[in-house]
């Protein structure tokens, strides 16, 4: 079956949709700083990409998908010292999904899968604390992996595993794969590699990507990005995103 893209439906096909076994699939990200060779979008060119893979995947599993648009506003603490970046309180992310899940049960959905291709520390907070409280209140389960976390993780790049993977290799690789016309080529080709990991910045107290020593808002080896990485790195996120939410709805064995 051909994945569906909500914004491209009538009203009546989604209303003639099994909604009651569709997982809708929300692609977020940041509109951030990636370097000076990757577009400000980076993030939502890969969260797209993560929601097509995850959901070929759980059609094949059995599941159905619907794809929302995607949602490119949220939390950008950390690259706020550069032009372009749009942050948003992270209690504002978090109002925004909650609103959304309860739209969407309300509607009768199975549930709201996050393909996150986003990892500022607010960011992932405010998704956090969305999961929780829609747990409380009963909603349909809103399903995040955090691919920071193992098991996810170990799935990764090894510049990934290493922290300092922002617009570097991993990053780049991806939109290589998917949007090489909006790679600064020549740019990214001369830039030296920037070994400096975000995950230890973080862990030291490092409040931006300048304290953390990424100057030109990248980290990583951004010259050795490759699309056939990217493309591989992509079907491992879809597998990921997949995967948990297959175990999300699993039914629990009664205590």
């Amino acid at each position: 079956m051909a994945i569906r893209d909500m914004a491209d439906m009538t009203w009546e096909e989604v209303r003639d949709l099994d909604r009651a076994r569709t997982v809708a699939i929300l692609p977020v990200g940041a509109i951030e700083a990636h370097g000076p060779h990757l577009p400000l979008g980076t993030d939502g060119i890969i969260a797209r990409a993560m929601a097509r893979e995850g959901a070929e995947r759980l059609e094949a599993g059995g599941h159905f998908t619907l794809i929302l648009p995607a949602l490119p506003y949220t939390a950008a603490t950390f690259a706020e010292g550069f032009p372009g970046t749009v942050s948003m309180r992270a209690a504002t992310v978090t109002s925004l999904l909650l609103d959304l899940a309860r739209d969407l049960t309300r509607q009768g959905f199975q549930a709201l899968a996050v393909a996150n291709a986003h990892l500022d520390p607010a960011h992932l907070g405010a998704i956090a604390e969305a999961e929780r409280r829609a747990g409380e209140e009963r909603l349909l389960p809103i399903v995040c992996p955090d691919i920071t976390r193992k098991p996810w993780v170990t799935r990764l790049t090894e510049e990934f595993q290493s922290g300092a993977c922002h617009a570097g290799r991993y990053e780049g690789s991806m939109v290589l794969a998917e949007r090489a016309d909006l790679v600064r080529e020549e740019i990214r080709k001369e830039l030296p590699p920037n070994p400096a990991s975000i995950s230890r910045a973080i862990r030291s107290g490092a409040k931006s990507f300048e304290e953390a020593d990424g100057k030109r808002a990248y980290f990583g080896w951004p010259a050795d990005a490759t699309a056939e990485e990217g493309r591989t790195t992509i079907g491992a996120l879809g597998s990921i995103l997949a995967e948990a939410v297959t175990e999300a709805l699993r039914p629990k064995p009664r205590a």
